[in-house]
């Protein structure tokens, strides 16, 4: 069953810079998360896909960074509303060629 639970961006970043913090006193990156995850009340995955995020966003992993997500996800949204926008406009221009087509000379 899953739950969508919400964690503030504060606790996001406090968390991750934990992981980065205290991941040397731990064997693996892996064992780190599992400790703080536990203590601010989060699914080891969870703060996983923090962290890897995170490393993103540095620059220190290869992927989309969160402001790259974000201006695309920007992107796809205008590009979806203008399709939608051309999608009328061509009905309402053949609904009026129709009509000056149908329409009697003077």
């Amino acid at each position: 069953m899953k739950t969508n639970k919400r964690y503030s961006p504060e606790v996001r970043e406090r968390a991750v810079r934990m992981v980065f913090e205290h991941q040397h006193e731990h064997e693996s990156q892996w064992s780190t998360i599992e400790s703080i995850s536990s203590k601010i009340g989060c699914t080891a995955e969870t703060l996983r896909r923090w962290v890897r995020q995170s490393e993103i966003d540095q620059g220190k992993r290869g992927g989309i960074s969160t402001s790259e997500r974000d201006r695309l996800k920007e992107l796809e949204r205008e590009n979806r509303e203008l399709k939608q926008t051309n999608e009328i406009l061509r009905k309402a221009s053949a609904y009026f060629a129709q009509a000056e087509l149908g329409r009697r000379p003077k």
